[in-house]
């Protein structure tokens, strides 16, 4: 699915390489290639050769906050609007930028640049797309790569942060019956099988399990608004998606935009996820379906 148009109409969340090539002189673009088992990974891809113009989003340092001692928040905190409007400008972001954040999906795990664009959406800027498809649609468009880092301009961004797109764990257990409760990751970790991230297994009780993979083709990119709306139960009920940390969750928010509904307080990110809700040994988890 390329430029994908969301079943309401409403604005693709979406660009193609097609038309980041024909636009890339004015546009800002994030590299958000990362990976959860070597934080490096990514840093080394961006140096090995990126987008002409992108500058490098770290998920631990540009796009998270710190870590809390005592797990609340979870492993990849929200940041703080102020620093994270901060950083944004240090790379040359304002609010009237338009924004194309990519990942590769190729590795598994293409939703950073998701994230990227959640996280912009959250501060109130609209103009921020996915590059659908990430780094090797852009290479099979004929895009040229670079491992020169372009001068960057500094400028001012003003956060307009919109607290409606997040849900704490109160909400979480204040939920009524009308609301989803989504849970984006493995299966396996959904059930309690295995985990090999956090230190309790399960899930939070009333999820159901629409792992983030599902957003998206063989091919890397999404898939259409009516797949994703069957897939998400969109057309149904308001809904809370969370995951472990709320960094591969937002494929399937950005996937309920595809499907109709815009982010906000019928399509709400449970930012901290599972990892901040085992924060708190009072919680109650669940194994199995």
């Amino acid at each position: 699915m390329t430029d994908a148009a969301p079943t309401s109409g409403l604005p693709s969340p979406l660009k193609s390489a097609a038309w980041l090539l024909e636009r890339l002189s004015d546009v800002r673009v994030l590299d958000c290639r990362y990976a959860l088992s070597d934080p490096l990974v990514g840093r080394f891809a961006y140096m090995g050769g990126h987008i002409p113009g992108a500058v490098y989003a770290d998920l631990e340092t540009d796009l998270s906050g710190p870590v809390q001692p005592d797990g609340a928040g979870g492993r990849h905190p929200l940041p703080d609007p102020q620093d994270l409007a901060a950083w944004l400008g240090a790379a040359g972001i304002g609010n009237d930028s338009i924004v194309v954040a990519y990942d590769d999906p190729s590795t598994g795990q293409g939703f950073y640049a998701a994230r990227a664009w959640w996280l912009l959406r959250w501060l109130g800027h609209a103009e921020v797309y996915v590059l659908d498809g990430g780094w090797p649609a852009y290479l099979a468009a004929g895009g040229e790569a670079t491992t020169d880092e372009a001068p960057v301009t500094p400028t001012t961004f003003t956060p307009h942060v919109r607290p409606e797109l997040v849900a704490t764990a109160q909400d979480v257990q204040a939920r009524d019956a009308a609301t989803l409760l989504i849970d984006s990751r493995a299966p396996a970790r959904y059930r309690g099988e295995t985990e090999p991230i956090d230190k309790k297994a399960g899930h939070i009780p009333g999820a159901v399990n629409r792992d983030w993979t599902g957003a998206l083709t063989p091919a890397g990119t999404f898939r259409g608004g009516p797949e994703q709306a069957e897939r998400l139960n969109a057309a149904d009920a308001p809904t809370i998606t969370y995951c472990g940390s709320g960094v591969s969750a937002t494929p399937n928010l950005l996937a309920r935009e595809l499907a109709g509904v815009p982010l906000g307080a019928g399509n709400r990110l449970y930012a901290g996820s599972w990892s901040d809700w085992i924060s708190d040994e009072e919680r109650e988890i669940v194994e199995g379906e």
